[in-house]
């Protein structure tokens, strides 16, 4: 039989090469920097390979590791899917799922009883960590991400189009007299971290695009920017659907004038995990009951 190269090495490399840093992979594999590092050596040791360019404190993979990658991670896929369906008990199947938070609070956990009555043995394990495209096959089977496009290496299907909406708390708007767009040349703007070309495109579609307000706070969260919001400390900027969803009597829409967002909710996963029946239950009832 073949040598292999040892098994932590591997899932160490491909961590790395799939969230392009090595401190995120030692904190995902709970590893320290040092010891991540040892296991990557140690597959560089036994291929006769670099995998990865060091620069200062970063780890970039060059043309041989991205080569190991494409070969290896399939594989790596396979193994993992066939060692989950000689765990499965009882006829049980467990979903590994990538989920914001506030999309799952609003929109997915509501429509769960559904979903368990349709499929009493389906079962949903959670994962809220940011970016779960990247943990795709690996921490995830399937991920509900919020973009502006997706890899056109995954499977995905677009869930939605939103609308943005500048959010507020009615009683801030008032003492403030916020009439206009321009009046926020006043005050503190809000966005999500992980969509920052929501504020341009808001203020390109109101006719103010060199609006400066007098600050731009960004949030993980947004569920924190709508409670942000309703303790007036800013205006939110994000989408109309969070406001409506959170029928927050604190807040106000600001202004009624109809931006497209450029961002969507999509679903995403690799498409073998299609072949999985705990994604493909998940996929085809997410779709039907247009959640």
């Amino acid at each position: 039989m073949r040598r292999l190269p040892p098994l932590r090495s591997l899932e160490a490399f491909l961590r790395v090469a799939k969230l392009g840093s090595a401190k995120a992979a030692a904190s995902e594999l709970a590893l320290s920097p040092p010891a991540l590092s040892r296991r990557i050596k140690a597959l560089e040791d036994f291929i006769g390979k670099s995998l990865f360019d060091r620069r200062a404190q970063a780890m970039v993979i060059n043309a041989d590791g991205e080569a190991l990658l494409a070969a290896v991670e399939p594989a790596m896929d396979a193994m993992a899917e066939a060692v989950d369906e000689l765990a499965g008990r009882g006829g049980e199947y467990r979903l590994r799922l990538g989920l914001l938070p506030l999309f799952g609070s609003q929109r997915l956990i509501p429509r769960l009883p559904e979903l368990r009555k349709a499929f009493p043995k389906l079962h949903i394990d959670v994962d809220t960590s940011g970016h779960a495209e990247n943990l795709l096959g690996d921490v995830v089977d399937a991920a509900i991400i919020i973009s502006a496009d997706v890899d056109s290496k995954l499977y995905s299907v677009r869930l939605d189009r939103n609308l943005v909406y500048a959010i507020a708390s009615e009683k801030w708007a008032k003492e403030h007299n916020v009439e206009k767009p321009e009046d926020l040349a006043k005050h503190t703007v809000m966005v999500h971290s992980d969509m920052p070309m929501i504020f341009d495109a808001w203020r390109q579609a109101m006719g103010v695009p060199r609006l400066k307000p007098a600050a731009i706070d960004s949030l993980d969260s947004g569920a924190l920017m709508l409670e942000a919001a309703a303790n007036g400390l800013g205006v939110a900027i994000m989408h109309g659907s969070h406001f409506s969803d959170a029928r927050d009597p604190r807040l106000t829409r600001l202004f009624n004038t109809e931006v497209e967002s450029p961002y969507s909710y999509y679903f995403v996963c690799r498409p073998r995990a299609l072949k999985q029946r705990a994604v493909k239950i998940f996929h085809d009832w997410l779709l039907k009951a247009g959640v």
